[in-house]
């Protein structure tokens, strides 16, 4: 059994997302009754618009980081816990002896669901099963035993599966993209405190007034509330910021404004692409589950960076970079320097989007106040994540006494399950997290309507 799960893991790990996620969409296609060849082209169509999303989170990512290592050089700042970003944090969790087991356990977990119609959620998502063995790994340091670490991973994927479906209707109203969920444990963490942000927010006068939203800034800026511009405008500010003192300052600058501009732009048309490729999926879903069982919807777990070239999302994140840098220098109490994951500020936030009805301002604040915590979190949880790594023989770096990353590091999940099994035992503290679990899902299953619109979907009658 070990053979053949670390010939599966090793096959997912060598073909990469890009090439098994097209792989899998037709498999699912197909599967569902579509015919061979619209299954074999949307499953193409959808790789490709990931590898186009890649590339442009890829441009993100290099400008970000160069600018955010300027800016942290500037501040002098030195912490012992050293941010290495979500690469290294995957390569921990696939490397760790959770591991191994994730991918058939998060599917098992998914068609048992499916089956007794706990969710609606097809987690696709093959790829990022990777934050279910990062809490399970956790959790291993935690007790030692591999075996809570197991169940660990199964319980955080039957999470994944819920906050998908709570989120659903929220996603495709706001982005316009049916059929789809988002079961991916970096995104969907942030919902929660959005909404406690949100209900703060309307009891304050004049601040609950303000309506920043994509739209009202392109029709009071003209054409600097273009996203494109608007993209260029933010990229030279943290340009500014970061490069004002180095060499070639200018050029750097102005090259920064580029690429942020870029990305505004070209993200949602890669949307576009991944849009064209899901409705054959989604309508054969559809036709599927309208031939055995009517009532019943099934929905598409996709990766979040789908979400992340929205103009609300990204600016919010781009504006949330600085703001997190300055928070690592001025919370009393933290020990995290953010260095490789600020370019993850646009997966935490994508949403939020929906449920602060895309206002940018509110986005900001929610974005903070979950940046602010999982500082917090994060140098609390960062002796667990290093002796996670040190176990998956992960290099630390030489000047590094602690690891983190904003992806997982940073989030509540992982910290309700390692805070849990700490305080209570491997075996009790497993069984609260289930049973708070099981709580929520009966809470929204019972009035699923109130919970959606909660979240950020339109107003519906209940059901």
């Amino acid at each position: 059994m070990d053979a053949f799960l670390q010939g599966l893991k090793s096959v997912t790990d060598t073909l990469g997302p890009t090439v098994m996620l097209p792989i899998i969409i037709f498999i699912v296609a197909w599967v569902l009754g579509a015919k061979p060849g619209k299954a074999f082209r949307a499953g193409v169509t959808i790789g490709v618009a990931f590898i186009g999303i890649n590339l442009v989170i890829g441009l993100m990512w290099t400008s970000l980081s160069d600018v955010a290592q300027a800016i942290v050089t500037n501040t002098g700042v030195q912490r012992d816990v050293v941010d290495v970003g979500w690469p290294s944090a995957a390569a921990i969790a696939f490397g760790s002896s959770v591991g191994l087991w994730v991918i058939p356990i998060a599917i098992l977990v998914n068609i048992l669901m499916l089956t007794t119609r706990l969710t609606k959620t097809l987690n696709v998502d093959i790829w990022n099963y990777w934050h279910f063995a990062f809490i399970g790994s956790l959790v291993v340091a935690a007790t030692g035993s591999l075996l809570y670490g197991l169940i660990a991973a199964a319980i955080a994927a039957a999470l994944a599966l819920f906050l998908a479906d709570w989120t659903a209707k929220a996603v495709q109203n706001f982005y316009g993209i049916p059929g789809i969920s988002i079961p991916h444990l970096t995104s969907a963490p942030a919902v929660p405190i959005a909404i406690a942000t949100d209900w703060v927010i309307e009891k304050i006068p004049g601040l609950r007034d303000i309506n920043l939203d994509t739209e009202t800034i392109r029709q009071k800026w003209g054409v600097f509330g273009e996203p494109v511009v608007l993209g260029l405008v933010i990229g030279l500010i943290l340009g500014i910021i970061g490069y004002y003192n180095a060499d070639q300052a200018l050029v750097k600058i102005l090259g920064t404004g580029m690429n942020l501009a870029a990305v505004m732009l070209l993200l949602p048309r890669m949307v576009q692409i991944l849009m064209e490729g899901l409705i054959p999926v989604s309508e054969a879903a559809r036709e599927f589950m309208q031939k055995r069982a009517s009532d019943r919807e099934i929905d598409i777990g996709l990766d979040s960076a789908i979400l992340i070239g929205h103009p609300a999302a990204i600016a919010s994140a781009l504006v949330l970079v600085p703001i997190a840098i300055v928070l690592s220098i001025i919370l009393p109490g933290n020990r995290v320097i953010l260095f490789a994951d600020l370019a993850v500020i646009p997966f935490v936030v994508a949403m939020m989007a929906p449920l602060l009805r895309g206002n940018v301002l509110r986005i900001i604040i929610a974005g903070t106040v979950t940046l602010g915590i999982g500082f917090y979190i994060a140098t609390a949880m960062s002796g667990l994540f290093t002796e996670t790594a040190i176990a998956a023989n992960f290099q630390i770096p030489e000047n590094a006494t602690r690891i983190t990353s904003i992806a997982d590091g940073f989030l509540w999940p992982p910290a309700l399950f390692v805070g849990l099994v700490e305080l209570l035992g491997g075996f009790f503290g497993l069984l609260v997290v289930l049973a708070l679990l099981a709580l929520a899902m009966f809470f929204y299953m019972r009035n699923r309507t109130a919970w959606e619109v909660a979240a950020g979907a339109p107003k519906v009658e209940a059901e």
